[in-house]
């Protein structure tokens, strides 16, 4: 019985692997820079989601492209028994791996080209590197064998990839349709399908520079990656808001900055958002780039490779030195030229250099011409090891402003002198203990933030971990004012005298612990970011465990995904869904969301598609929104192509006001999106409804968010853009 189960299986095997015979799978994984297949396995949609699947009909590809990673699974069927060596050549990295039967769970790693995406060879060249053939593997050809090539291209050089055989020492073949088939038929699957994926050791496979044991890649890339406490503050209970009553004087919140019902011209609006001042340092300031941006030094470009840093040192002088000159005077080298002597010391040795040439008869200088041909001396140039200088500290910060710098997109937040930051926090707890007979303690300060007024005073918003007198922590996250007020009585003998400070809670400038945000995104045939959305936010629930927050996703017909199915599949807690015709529109979509709110306090985060998001997310927009005062614009980081959260490479978004939180009260009373002027192509919305924000007489929060990134992605094949050619795949 055993047998003849065996051999049905065998027919069965046989039948299918006719009906796919003659190619394999291909999965292309576009948009994503770097040469290893290392990088390539950093990629976020790797190995489920590749940017398109199709099929190949021999082991040989050159697409003509740049900046992309192949993944080509399938069967081999060898067309008869013996022994095989198989080779590959590819620019750049690129792998073959094969099974030992037609599991993907008994791949073993034949040939490879590079670790590093510095090797490479030329269209087959199978000898370059000893790791490009492999060792002799014995094969039937009554089996089929599973096999999988891991390929990466970056943007130079001429792409391609090709796999061949020998036998018996003959020259390698390259694999062709009559020795491969399919692993399985992907032609009416969605992208959003992923079952049928084999995940194989070639596809996780670990490399030398990200095994748990190095630990120099336990180093994080950025100093935005290191541990601090902002981002994990959501985790600390908060101090009930009852002690906070009575502990400052309530006085008006009227910023001078505000520009309520001023005239403004279409996109004008950025030149009136400030920035605020942030303690202690988040390092958000992308040290990592200024190898290749240094706007933050102010110098220009020129400067820097002219004179580097020069002006910021002073060179000292050894002891006893004397004047430039006559140290130059005293140079017996020089001694010569200084004096006048350059004649006579010529001459003599014109006078040597004639008996020379006259040893070797007819000379030059009988045609008119004089030539020397002994070549002028070569100095090294003398090093001074010794030499020391002399430095003042330099605080670069000081001379940055909060006006928006559109100039320089890696300098992050401003930095607020612990001076600045400290009495204030010292004076507010002084104040709190004064009010609770000393029931609270400061652990640390987690947070201050400071917008600056120079005519009404200075808001801060104080985050500070406190123990109370039962040792329990808690968190304090509270908006103060600092008010300036001028005295009118004044003291005999001072013309001028000094305006006092006040500490005190700005009436109705509070925010809501509780307030619902919800995160809209319009989307298109964007299955694998929705899907990783999706992902993203459950990950964000399961971690924060906060309830109040809601994913909104508006969805202009999407045939790529069930985005429906998928949201109820999801362990998300709360979910809207509403599907919209017609062409991609982000005014429309953003505002298909807007009107499924239906309670006016809560929050309206309007998003994108294709965002990390730090777990403090929604703790951040909800902290950051305060009702009829002031929306949130974070300041995205936008990674390169080829970085990774872990690893982000890039530069701040400092022109965009596209991610906005905002209360759906405000966002009304601004008149919600402008869906007439900004319809299926779009770019300068977010300025336009900055400017009626502002005209509205809300502020606009802008602070550098740590870790809340915006993944790499062209535009090709996205939204309304169409292919310049239509390719068809064939298949069985």
């Amino acid at each position: 019985m055993q047998r003849a189960w065996f051999m049905l299986s065998l027919v069965h095997c046989h039948v299918l692997s006719l009906q796919y015979k003659g190619q394999v799978n291909l999965h292309i994984f576009e948009d994503w820079c770097g040469s290893s297949t290392a990088q390539l396995r950093k990629n976020l949609h790797y190995p489920l989601y590749p940017h398109s699947r199709t099929t190949v009909k021999k082991l040989a590809v050159s697409p003509r492209w740049t900046n992309y990673g192949l993944r080509i699974f399938g069967y081999l069927h060898p067309y008869t028994d013996g022994e095989f060596v198989f080779a590959v050549s590819s620019d750049d990295n690129s792998e073959f791996w094969l099974s030992r039967d037609d599991s993907p769970l008994n791949l073993q790693l034949l040939t490879w080209i590079g670790k590093t995406g510095m090797e490479w060879t030329a269209p087959g060249e199978f000898g370059k590197y000893a790791s490009q053939t492999s060792r002799p593997v014995r094969l039937s050809v009554q089996r089929m064998y599973f096999f999988e090539i891991v390929h990466k291209q970056n943007d130079r050089g001429t792409d391609h990839m090709e796999v061949a055989l020998n036998q018996e020492g003959l020259s390698f073949t390259v694999i062709s349709s009559k020795y491969i088939s399919l692993y399985t038929n992907e032609s009416a699957l969605r992208m959003s399908d992923t079952t049928h994926i084999p995940q194989t050791a070639a596809s996780h496979t670990r490399t030398p520079s990200n095994q748990p044991d190095n630990q120099l890649s336990s180093q994080p890339v950025a100093d935005m990656r290191r541990v601090d406490p902002r981002d994990t503050l959501y985790q600390i209970p908060a101090l009930d808001s009852r002690y906070l009553r009575g502990v400052l004087p309530d006085c008006s919140y009227k910023p001078s900055y505000i520009i309520k019902g001023f005239p403004l011209l279409r996109y004008q609006g950025l030149q009136f958002v400030h920035m605020s001042y942030i303690y202690p340092n988040d390092y958000t300031r992308l040290t990592q780039m200024e190898t290749e941006n240094t706007c933050f030094y102010h110098n220009s470009p020129l400067d820097l490779d002219s004179y580097g840093f020069s002006r910021y040192m002073r060179l000292d002088e050894p002891e006893g030195a004397l004047p430039p000159g006559e140290v130059r005077g005293r140079n017996p080298l020089v001694e010569g030229i200084d004096r006048g002597g350059e004649g006579e010391r010529k001459g003599e040795e014109m006078g040597v250099s004639e008996s020379l040439w006259s040893l070797g008869g007819d000379s030059e200088e009988e045609d008119g011409l004089a030539y020397d041909s002994t070549p002028p001396p070569v100095f090294d140039p003398e090093v001074n090891w010794a030499q020391t200088f002399q430095v003042t500290p330099v605080n670069l910060q000081a001379m940055r402003s909060d006006w928006i710098d559109l100039s320089c997109n890696v300098s992050g937040n401003l930095l607020l002198r612990p001076s600045d930051a400290l009495p204030v926090v010292k004076a507010f707890m002084d104040k709190l203990n004064h009010r609770h007979n000393r029931h609270f303690s400061l652990v640390r300060v987690l947070n201050v933030e400071r917008k600056v007024d120079g005519v009404q005073g200075s808001r801060y918003f104080l985050e500070l971990e406190l123990r109370d007198m039962t040792g329990q922590h808690l968190r304090l996250s509270h908006y103060i004012y600092a008010l300036i007020r001028h005295n009118r009585s004044r003291p005999r003998g001072v013309l001028h005298p000094a305006p006092e400070t006040l500490l005190c809670k700005p009436l109705g400038f509070h925010w809501n612990p509780t307030a619902t945000v919800h995160v809209i995104v319009p989307v298109k045939n964007q299955a694998r970011w929705v899907q990783q959305l999706i992902v993203d936010m459950e990950g964000l629930y399961q971690t924060t465990g906060d309830p109040y927050f809601n994913l909104i996703i508006t969805d202009y017909n999407s045939t790529d995904m069930d985005i429906e199915a998928a949201l109820k599949a999801s362990t998300l807690h709360r979910y809207q869904y509403v599907k919209l015709s017609g062409n991609f529109e982000r005014s429309a979509g953003l505002q298909a969301g807007i009107d499924l709110i239906n309670d006016e306090h809560s929050i309206a985060f309007l998003c994108d598609l294709h965002i990390h998001f730090p777990p403090s997310i929604i703790d951040s927009v909800r902290k950051h929104c305060v009702e009829g005062h002031m929306a949130f614009a974070p300041i995205v980081m936008r990674l390169d192509c080829g970085a990774t959260p872990k690893e982000p490479r890039g530069y701040w978004e400092v022109n965009g006001f596209g991610l906005l939180g905002i209360y759906k009260s405000d966002l009304d009373a601004a008149g919600g999106m402008n869906t007439h002027d900004f319809t299926d192509r779009w770019g300068g919305e977010d300025w336009e409804l900055l400017d009626r924000i502002l005209q509205l007489g809300l502020e606009v929060e802008r602070i550098y968010l740590r870790n809340f990134l915006h993944h790499y992605h062209s535009k090709r094949g996205m939204w309304n853009r169409l292919n310049q050619y239509t390719h068809t795949h064939t298949s069985c």
